[in-house]
């Protein structure tokens, strides 16, 4: 009885810092959209690596947004760290979405049509993989882990379709 209502009061306790805003850095990652100014980092790293998908991967995942995000006061927290994949994923989705459309400009039709075929059985990989965090990991950490994972391979194939663009 002792131990219910103990974990009652440091429920109640952390909600009260929360609605207070004595634990921003969780719901300020959680909120936030990417800056401009990481918007402009990671497309001018992908731009620059364009031609080397492994480097640009290298180069412009996790360093550019959700590295430092994660590194802020406060940003070690599981969730906080999903957020931070997760702002940084937005921008690779965003670039991945332009580059297919770019893509799609270069081709013909039957060429258009294996490429819509070619997207969707990827979109069906990325999310058979990352779910898979969840079922294998469970609890907090899958969720930080998936966040990586979709965020990853959104950059992976954002770059992929810029090469495609350009041959």
């Amino acid at each position: 009885m002792f131990a219910g209502a103990m974990l009652m009061s440091i429920a109640r306790i952390a909600l009260i810092a929360v609605l207070c805003g004595l634990l921003p850095a969780a719901a300020d990652a959680q909120d936030r959209k990417p800056t401009p100014q990481e918007v402009a980092a990671i497309r001018a790293c992908a731009a620059k690596y364009k031609d080397n998908v492994p480097e640009g991967e290298l180069e412009c995942l996790f360093n550019l947004v959700a590295t430092p995000c994660i590194n802020l006061p406060g940003g070690t927290a599981n969730l906080t760290t999903a957020d931070c994949y997760r702002i940084e994923g937005v921008i690779w989705d965003d670039l991945l979405n332009q580059n297919y459309q770019s893509l799609l400009a270069t081709l013909d039709a039957g060429q258009a049509a294996k490429a819509r075929a070619m997207q969707r059985a990827w979109i069906a990989y990325r999310d058979t993989t990352c779910q898979f965090y969840d079922d294998k990991i469970q609890g907090s950490m899958a969720v930080m882990m998936h966040a990586a994972c979709a965020t990853r391979e959104s950059a992976r194939r954002a770059l992929l379709l810029a090469f495609f663009a350009g041959l």
